[in-house]
């Protein structure tokens, strides 16, 4: 009898225990999921049909694209054309695309707020996500006669463009813009359906339409929701085929394997030489 008391009195404290560290527990998971989605990655909600069929845009209801972006890879290298980013709208762009309901609740506004922080995407009128084609000091223009954008001259080789039905299938034109040090000019995969560089500078002069660097949040790297959708997301360099590396950059992979065939031959010489001497003693 004792001993069931005993057990009995072990397993209120255990209870006990847990609902005293349940506050606990969730301040350290609130905090942590902060943490991560400040320094590290965060997951954003595709709001339009822009980077369409890349990413898959709202439709109604809105079912768009859970992007995982990354957020640690600029801190160690640049933004460069391929590169699916997201970033902060510059002051004279406006969201064009997507205009997302405010809650007339403030405690659902609260709710989603908090949402937000432990990693619940919501759309978010101020952030856009573009595909880079060009870098500070490039000249980017369009169209050539096979209707592509050119880049230094050069034409793009963009084999992730979607043509949606009822839109066309030829971009518009515009003159060639010069894009400073610092500073990206950014288009949708949906070239016919994406207000991007070329949309943001109507009437506001062709500087308007760039995005500076610093304004981006993170490279797209994979797109976690909805379960059908996973897989990681593209970042084909258009300017590759078109521009062509560096002929040293060609010579990379010659030189690299010569280094490695050279040990080889030694190797095999040296066995090839105490096998014939093995021989030669038994002989």
């Amino acid at each position: 009898m004792e001993a069931w008391r005993r057990r009995a009195r072990k397993k209120e404290k255990k209870k006990g225990s847990f609902w005293r560290e349940l506050p606990v527990l969730i301040v350290v998971a609130v905090g942590l999921a902060f943490l991560i989605q400040t320094f590290l990655a965060r997951v954003y909600m595709i709001p339009s049909e822009s980077m369409e069929q890349t990413l898959h845009g709202c439709t109604s209801p809105c079912f768009g694209d859970r992007v995982l972006v990354d957020k640690v890879t600029y801190n160690f290298t640049d933004p460069a054309p391929g590169d699916v980013v997201v970033f902060h709208g510059p002051d004279a762009w406006i969201n064009q695309e997507f205009a997302p309901v405010e809650p007339s609740n403030p405690v659902v506004g609260f709710f989603q707020g908090l949402g937000s922080l432990v990693g619940v995407p919501t759309a978010n009128k101020e952030d856009f996500v573009k595909r880079i084609v060009a870098v500070g000091g490039q000249t980017v223009s369009c169209c050539d006669n096979q209707n592509r954008v050119m880049v230094d001259g050069k034409p793009l080789d963009e084999p992730y463009l979607y043509w949606e039905p009822g839109r066309g299938t030829s971009q518009d034109s515009f003159a060639e813009v010069r894009v400073p040090e610092g500073y990206l000019f950014v288009l949708g995969d949906n070239r016919n359906d994406s207000c991007d560089s070329r949309c943001q500078a109507r009437d506001k002069g062709p500087q308007a339409g760039l995005v500076p660097v610093d304004n981006v949040v993170g490279k797209a790297r994979v797109i976690v929701l909805p379960p059908s959708r996973w897989q990681g997301v593209g970042d084909h360099n258009p300017q590759v085929v078109a521009l062509g590396a560096p002929a040293w950059q060609s010579a990379v992979p010659l030189g690299v394997g010569l280094l490695g065939a050279w040990p080889v031959l030694l190797v095999s010489r040296r066995v090839r030489a105490r096998v014939r001497l093995f021989r030669d003693r038994r002989g």
